[in-house]
């Protein structure tokens, strides 16, 4: 094989004379360069023209000195027979302008370690209410993104490198407290009430937490027990039903023995509030606070023991911090029904506000009070911090609490 001539009529092509050819290394050589070497190796052999066992030859050849896979190297000498010509082709897709920094994303990160990482839509509430109310110029871009975005933004390498279940009750039969569910028609001071506990420590129990949620605002309210016991758990629900600005109107439990008892049921008698439960197989009758069981209390008490000799001290965290940021800073989902032609009631959660957002958004709020609470209070503690700063500053607190465990 001494010209091209000895090419053109098909002669038997070997790797070494291929290698002659060719005195450069094109492994990490440009895409473009890469193109230009099989361009002319194609060319200088007349590839298209020689039988397929000296093609094979040469692809092998150039599968070493490109570097390309099997597949990719046939796409590109099929191009090369189809144009003529080889060249690193433009992209067919449209590029878009960035519109999101890496200071957003780094944004967007503190605030979701700030809330515990909410759901998009309550976090896209969050991001307008620090730009729309609070006038934080930095969420000013992201005050204007997507819930869809804000995944996509999660699943970055940047935010993925910072970013930080229960037993059935049983059966009760007392005649306390009416057996039904509550029909609140969209007034707040319909309460759902439960207790979580803390786990146990051979035979010693940890602390048990109390979870009142109102059914119209979601407004929660949150107290800790020592003891599950009535001297323990009376002076707790006093103090939270205190910290509601509404008026209370009906109190409504599951059948467990820690609310179903006579002392519970006296004291709120004395406060004028109605008692009732859940009814037997209605599994949804209390799910409005078993939901927030486990999204807000597990969330951020986590399922390991606590000694019952902190309750005063993570009371004091509830009522300060986290009871604060629950009812003005963390936005809720709120339903709205329809009815199909069958009867058939869905339910589609497109409105996020705080409680106290859907507090405000009642006909005539102030009717609701409770003696002594004004409006104007409860927006003077709404607007003295920002969410992210509500949530920092209780993350800061939880951490010091948490320390004072050991």
């Amino acid at each position: 094989m001494q010209g091209s001539t000895k090419h053109d009529s098909s002669p038997n092509v070997s790797i070494a004379e291929l290698r002659e050819f060719s005195k450069v290394a094109v492994i990490n050589s440009a895409q473009q360069d890469k193109y230009l070497w099989i361009h002319d190796v194609l060319t200088k052999f007349r590839y298209f023209r020689l039988s397929n066992a000296n093609r094979s030859i040469i692809k092998k050849y150039l599968l070493e000195t490109t570097d390309y896979s099997r597949v990719q190297l046939k796409r590109l000498i099929k191009r090369r027979k189809k144009t003529g010509v080889l060249v690193k082709q433009k992209p067919l897709g449209r590029r878009f302008k960035t519109v999101f920094t890496p200071e957003d994303i780094a944004l967007l990160v503190n605030t979701d370690n700030a809330h515990g990482r909410l759901s998009g839509p309550a976090t896209k509430q969050i991001l307008q209410r620090a730009w729309e109310v609070f006038k934080d110029k930095a969420y000013e871009r992201l005050s204007k993104i997507s819930i869809a975005h804000i995944y996509n933004l999660r699943g970055k390498r940047q935010y993925v490198s910072h970013s930080k279940t229960f037993g059935h009750t049983q059966a009760v039969n007392a005649n306390i407290g009416l057996r039904r569910k509550p029909q609140s028609d969209g007034k707040p001071g319909y309460l759902r009430v439960d207790s979580v506990h803390q786990g146990d420590s051979g035979e010693v129990k940890g602390v048990y937490h109390i979870n009142f949620v109102d059914e119209t605002t979601q407004w929660q309210i949150v107290g800790c027990a020592e003891r599950i016991s009535e001297s323990f758990l009376i002076p707790v629900m006093e103090g939270c039903l205190d910290q509601f600005p509404f008026v209370i109107k009906e109190f409504h439990s599951d059948n467990g023995s820690e609310f179903i008892n006579q002392i519970v049921a006296k004291l709120l008698n004395t406060l004028l509030i109605e008692q009732s439960k859940s009814r037997s197989r209605r599994t949804n009758d209390n799910a409005l606070v078993e939901g927030k069981n486990g999204a807000v209390i597990r969330k951020w008490m986590g399922h390991n023991y606590i000694p019952g000799k902190f309750a005063e001290a993570i009371n004091f965290f509830y009522k300060q911090f986290l009871n604060v940021y629950l009812n003005f800073h963390r936005p809720c989902g709120f339903s709205t029904d329809t009815v199909s032609s069958k009867g058939k009631i869905k339910k589609k959660y497109d409105t996020y506000l705080t409680p106290y957002e859907k507090f405000k958004s009642l006909e005539n709020p102030n009717q609701y009070l409770r003696q002594g609470q004004t409006v104007e209070a409860l927006d003077y503690i709404a607007g003295r911090q920002t969410d992210t700063q509500s949530a920092s500053e209780m993350q800061e607190e939880k951490t010091k609490l948490f320390k004072s465990f050991r």
